[in-house]
């Protein structure tokens, strides 16, 4: 009886002996790139589609506009500039959006917000960032 156990766990002690071997997960080999060069990457379902400042100007209004890109520049009283590859577009983001967060402007972001077109130039309220 105990010669046939033996097999049966040895059948369960060698995958883990070659799991080690195969150098899963992370590597830390080599530096990631800095997140302002970064043009493309999986951000999960949520941003699935990327939309550019440019399509988000031609969009109607209150539609959902998800971008990515960087704050540029701060106009006062929760008013930003939004700038991605295609153009820049003016944002309201509330001091409650950024929950305690600094962004910099070599920060890349993602917002999420409501295109308002009735304002001249349109403008995007952001209700949703992610440094």
């Amino acid at each position: 009886m105990k010669l046939s156990v033996a097999p049966f766990l040895w059948c369960f002690l060698i995958p883990a002996a070659f799991a080690e071997e195969s150098g899963g997960g992370l590597k830390k080999d080599t530096a990631p790139p800095p997140p302002h060069a970064l043009d493309d990457g999986y951000r999960g379902t949520e941003n699935a589609r990327i939309m550019t400042a440019q399509q988000a100007k031609a969009m109607h209004d209150g539609a959902t506009i998800s971008l990515r890109g960087n704050l540029i520049d701060d106009r006062g009283d929760d008013k930003y500039v939004f700038r991605d590859k295609t153009g820049s577009i003016d944002t309201v983001i509330p001091r409650s959006v950024f929950d305690g967060r600094t962004v910099k402007p070599d920060n890349m972001i993602s917002i999420n917000g409501r295109l308002d077109t009735k304002t001249q130039p349109p403008l995007v309220r952001v209700n949703w960032l992610q440094k």
